[in-house]
């Protein structure tokens, strides 16, 4: 009876949806008979009326049956709007006796008996059981919708998967459970916003007891800390002794007048640096044609190769003059090939064109 009741289809919520207003005119006829007296005597024509409203609801309930579907409707088409029409027959059917029951305990009100709306309950009991999703019911509105040659696919529609939901209670869990989400929402987004304001004000306390403390000190500190005079800072410094120091005491005991004589102020000479005394002067090259190494050359030729080789023998000269005179000897062959190696695997050429 479960399974039958919780059914998660289509067919199921449905069913779901009946069963809900099967216990629906209980409490009404109880409320009326409270209101009544427990009286069950009416006036004739209240049981009239409860009573004809109840015989038409129900024939409209037998005799009216869903539209036929339009024809050349895919399938998937034609299976919604089988289960669209089918929820809207069975809507139809639901608000038909509900309509019934509202007005037979509108009419035992006004009468002042019970007859009324035990006639409209006997009515309309019936035509909640017709909205039942049966197996007649359901065949009856395949046929009717099939009448133009579509077929429904009705059966294949009620079959699909749904929640399992009911009619009333349903939405208002849904409603209630959205607006208690709605207020622990806004109780923390509240508790956030105390929490900040809360973190602010601490904020704002600590910097002005930190400001006091930093004014305290300020006041009791001194402006400027003196340090302590380092040891020896007031004794005179070494002289460096390569910088040659006789000398400059010498030199500062005579001091000389500059070119500019109309300011008449004494330039001390600098001190003489005694490793550059022996510092002897470049050799001039002579194959340069200078006069310097025209008075430099010897009138005999012995001494001038004696002085070469021993120029060429000695200093930083040697390797280099060395490399030049093989450079020279080579000849033009030489730098050729020099000039090939270096251009080794990379191509000068350009490619010729291929053009058609």
């Amino acid at each position: 009876m479960t399974e039958f009741v919780l059914q998660p289809t289509q067919e199921g919520e449905l069913r779901r949806r009946v069963l809900f207003w099967v216990p629906a005119p209980l409490p009404v006829a109880g409320l009326v008979a409270l209101i009544v007296g427990g009286s069950l005597s009416a006036a004739g024509w209240t049981i009239l009326l409860a009573t004809s409203v109840g015989v038409g609801t129900l024939l409209m309930s037998l005799i009216v049956q869903p539209t036929p579907l339009p024809e050349g409707l895919a399938p998937p088409v034609s299976a919604r709007r089988a289960l669209h029409r089918f929820r809207q027959f069975t809507g139809l059917r639901i608000a038909l006796a509900l309509t019934t029951m509202v007005i037979g305990a509108a009419a035992a009100l006004v009468g002042g008996g019970l007859y009324p709306l035990i006639a409209a309950l006997v009515l309309g009991l019936p035509q909640l059981l017709l909205a039942m999703p049966t197996f007649f019911t359901i065949t009856r509105a395949r046929r009717a919708m099939e009448a133009w040659g579509t077929t429904a696919y009705l059966w294949h529609a009620l079959s699909r998967p749904a929640k399992v939901t009911w009619p009333v209670i349903t939405p208002a869990a849904k409603a209630w459970r959205s607006r208690r989400i709605e207020r622990s929402r806004e109780s923390m987004r509240q508790k956030l916003v105390e929490r900040a304001w809360r973190r602010a004000v601490r904020e704002e306390a600590e910097p002005e007891s930190r400001e006091e403390a930093v004014s305290a000190n300020e006041r009791t500190d001194l402006l400027r800390p003196v340090a302590p005079p380092a040891a020896g800072a007031d004794e005179p410094t070494d002289v460096v002794p390569h910088l040659g120091s006789d000398r400059a005491a010498q030199a500062d005991d005579a001091p000389r007048e500059t070119g500019d004589a109309g300011n008449g102020r004494d330039e001390e000479p600098t001190a003489v640096l005694p490793h550059l005394n022996s510092v002897e002067p470049t050799a001039v090259l002579p194959h340069l044609g200078g006069e310097a190494a025209a008075d430099a050359q010897a009138p005999d030729g012995g001494s001038e190769d004696a002085a070469e080789k021993k120029r060429e023998a000695s200093g930083p000269r040697a390797t280099v003059n060395r490399a030049a005179r093989q450079f020279i000897e080579r000849g033009s062959g030489a730098l050729g090939l020099a000039v090939r190696k270096s251009r080794r695997g990379h191509s000068s050429t350009r490619p010729h064109p291929r053009k058609p």
